[in-house]
């Protein structure tokens, strides 16, 4: 198992116990969603009792946390290898859907229904905002002919989302733009909501992300 060099026989056991509970984990998500997630049912699975497996996570919400903390860094990574190779946010568009269509109930899980009564830590709020980073450098090298003086003088005064970067209005209206939309598309694709009308989503997906990555206004 890569990433195990160096571990005592006792570390390696409690990270394969971890995978495989992450992995009951999504099985369930897959059948009744986050909000039906149940350590003890999982426990029973692996044939555990439900305090054996609190040594492992601490709770529902610890194990949510992880689920999430590695869906973000899968996109993180999918969208950084994008934009390593030169992908303009028409590439990291395409990089975007590749990355939901894999694992359809890993999206949910990050841009779905949140979770009732769940708040995700710092630390995955951090990797959610260096993806956006990505797309607003990529904003930046991006000229339009849009023309939204109302949408950027709210955002210019309404930033906080953009943690800091130092992308100008245009480039902020540019990346909200491409990410509400795209996710709008996305959203309604992989919960079905195309099917037996007839059309490719495919095809909407790409006029979409055309006219965003050639801002067409």
């Amino acid at each position: 198992m890569a990433g195990t060099e160096g571990r005592t026989p006792r570390e390696r056991y409690r990270s394969q116990v971890r995978a495989e509970i992450k992995e009951r984990a999504w099985e369930q998500i897959a059948t009744s969603g986050a909000p039906g997630l149940s350590l003890n049912a999982i426990a029973k699975q692996m044939g555990m009792s439900g305090p054996a497996l609190y040594r492992y996570f601490a709770g529902r919400d610890d194990l949510i946390t992880e689920l999430i903390r590695d869906a973000y860094r899968s996109l993180a990574d999918a969208v950084g290898a994008a934009a390593a190779s030169g992908a303009d946010l028409e590439g990291l568009g395409r990089a975007l859907r590749a990355w939901a269509l894999d694992d359809p109930q890993r999206y949910f899980l990050v841009y779905g229904t949140p979770v009732p009564g769940y708040h995700a830590p710092d630390d995955v709020t951090t990797i959610a905002r260096g993806i956006m980073a990505t797309l607003l450098d990529a904003a930046r090298r991006t000229e339009d002919q849009a023309d939204s003086p109302g949408l950027e003088v709210h955002l210019a005064q309404h930033r906080e989302w953009a943690g800091g970067h130092p992308a100008d209005p245009a480039a902020l209206r540019r990346a909200l733009s491409f990410w509400t939309r795209l996710h709008g598309v996305l959203s309604l694709e992989l919960a079905g909501h195309f099917a037996g009308m007839g059309f490719d989503p495919a095809v909407l997906y790409g006029a979409e992300l055309d006219r965003l990555a050639h801002a067409v206004p």
